[in-house]
């Protein structure tokens, strides 16, 4: 990611107020999705729900919201300006977190297998290998993107079926493109 693109999204994230967890976009309606039985107390000693990744977690809410539910969470994001308020967010609501910073232009900075991995509002094509690999057997990715279907086309904007052919090795359990974004849900086999 270039200096101009950090810089841009670091003004983003200082200039809005205070986040507010919640799910991801994908899952709203959908939570029994969820890896691990995140509403289950009690794994063993392990998280409640697992461990789960979110990149490009901007602000955070996506995060905090999955710690609340028992995952242990890594989230990455650029922009420092966004995990100032991550980390404020997530303490605010006394959970934990691990924050990174990190350009994913080169790469994930953390190593799975991960139960859950949520994509939102990010697309690097050149990344879609490395959110699938980073899946624990059995877990979940939850991705969506803008999309040019329904909406006007962009270079951070997916083409129609990109999403749906992107993953062959994982099984799709929705896949919905329209209205400018694209989403796509599906399990590692």
């Amino acid at each position: 990611m270039s200096e101009a693109d950090r810089e841009r999204w670091d003004v983003r994230h200082a200039v809005v107020g205070p986040g507010t967890p919640m799910p991801p976009d994908g899952l709203r309606g959908r939570l029994e999705l969820l890896p691990g039985g995140a509403s289950t107390p009690d794994r063993g000693g392990l998280p409640a729900g697992g461990r789960a990744l979110d990149v490009a977690c901007g602000r955070g809410a996506v995060a905090v919201w999955l710690a609340q539910r028992g995952f242990a969470v890594d989230a990455v994001d650029v922009s420092a300006a966004g995990l100032v308020a991550a980390r404020a967010l997530a303490a605010s609501e006394g959970v934990d977190v691990r924050f990174l910073e990190a350009d994913l232009d080169a790469g994930l900075p953390v190593a799975g297998p991960y139960d859950l991995v949520v994509c939102q509002r990010y697309r690097d094509p050149a990344l879609y290998p490395a959110l699938a690999a980073a899946l624990a057997p059995g877990g979940l990715l939850v991705l969506t993107v803008l999309s040019e279907v329904g909406d006007e086309g962009g270079r951070f904007r997916a083409p129609a079926g990109e999403l749906g052919g992107a993953f062959p090795q994982l099984a799709t359990l929705d896949h919905r493109e329209g209205g400018g974004e694209a989403t796509l849900l599906a399990r590692r086999r």
